[in-house]
């Protein structure tokens, strides 16, 4: 869909597939608007783009990419992006490997060994942006989890009792019941009597006086935005299984 958004219509597309006895590489080869040599270490990134005026007249929120690589990586596999520069196209390879039929299977996909895995907790995330809900939505459930989405207080708590979340992932900066006022609503309900649900504040913000005020309000951990996946995942980790952290990351 990127290779149509940015190739004229006297242009041309080609999807290519080739295969290795371990891998299989799907490349997607466009005569479009092509990317600035200096920006394609950064296209992969979440939030970011190369060309605001383009991205006004296309919409979208520099998410898409940012998916793509966390989905991708999460299989085992990789994906990479080339161009000679502007207006001389893109080429965008996706690299997976081939399942084993033999018992080998889990030794061939080392990297999903080394991925935690977040199957069976149920995350509730919050948040007024759609386009951060659909990351938080995609990337998670891929590890794993099972989320519910919100994009307001008010809806989060109406299906709070219901979903019975594990954590809590919440924008603090939300219209009418902010992310603080979330929580301590969250905090007066019991949920079978089980322990408080440990919670995770979203911000833009990183000065060590937000960070302290999202600690004050209960929330555990605060990470920044445009989000890091592998911060999140991380932290999620550290809040389910506190005996075995891979290192503190506030």
């Amino acid at each position: 869909s990127n290779a149509i958004k940015f190739t004229p219509e006297e242009g041309q597309i080609t999807v290519s597939l080739t295969s290795t006895g371990t891998a299989t590489s799907i490349a997607v080869t466009d005569t479009g608007k092509g990317i600035q040599p200096e920006f394609l270490p950064h296209i992969f990134e979440s939030f970011r783009q190369e060309d605001i005026s383009i991205t006004r007249s296309y919409g979208g929120l520099g998410l898409g990419l940012a998916i793509a690589r966390y989905l991708t990586e999460a299989h085992g596999g990789t994906i990479a992006a080339e161009s000679p520069g502007l207006g001389q196209g893109a080429t965008f390879t996706v690299t997976l490997p081939l399942m084993a039929n033999s018992a080998d299977t889990p030794h061939s996909h080392g990297l999903m060994l080394n991925t935690p895995s977040l199957a069976g907790v149920q995350i509730l995330a919050v948040d007024d942006d759609a386009d951060c809900r659909e990351l938080i939505d995609s990337v998670l459930s891929v590890y794993g989890a099972e989320v519910l989405t919100a994009g307001s207080a008010q809806e989060a708590l109406k299906h709070f009792h219901k979903f019975e979340p594990d954590v809590l992932i919440s924008d603090l900066g939300m219209p009418q019941l902010d992310g603080y006022s979330l929580l301590r609503q969250i905090r007066t309900l019991s949920v079978n009597g089980r322990e408080l649900i440990p919670a995770i504040a979203l911000t833009a913000y990183s000065r060590e006086e937000d960070f302290e005020k999202s600690l004050a309000a209960g929330f555990q951990r605060h990470v920044t935005k445009p989000i890091e996946i592998d911060i999140l995942i991380r932290t999620i980790t550290e809040l389910i299984h506190p005996r075995a952290k891979l290192g503190h990351q506030p």
